[in-house]
């Protein structure tokens, strides 16, 4: 049996308009997320967590927090009262596993304050 040039084309576009049509599967990072946190006990606005986190990542990029400590006092001086540490440090290490996993050394040798 021999194929045609025109054949293939058609059969090419009809593959490409039928992945085309599939649904995309991949998962929200911003639900993940606030999933995480909830298992930490850190509730707050679906919108305003991963804003948090996604800001904390750009300051930890730009050197604006030169470490993981620093970068844990903002998110206390930034989520609900009575946040511990430990979950500012929660919040921090899920932030940076989600949203810049480029970041994880910066989680290395946390300097005590």
């Amino acid at each position: 049996m021999k194929i045609t040039g025109f054949a293939v084309v058609a059969i090419a576009s009809i593959i490409v308009w039928a992945i085309g049509l599939s649904a995309p599967a991949y998962a929200d990072p911003d639900t993940d997320f606030d999933n995480q946190l909830a298992g930490y006990g850190i509730y707050g606005p679906h919108d305003y967590n991963p804003y948090l986190g996604k800001i904390v990542c750009r300051r930890l990029a730009q050197g604006v927090d030169p470490d993981a400590a620093a970068s844990a006092h903002f998110l206390s001086n930034n989520l609900p009262r009575g946040t511990t540490q430990v979950q500012a440090y929660q919040f921090l290490g899920s932030a940076i596993s989600i949203y810049c996993p480029d970041m994880a050394p910066k989680l290395q040798n946390i300097p005590a304050r």
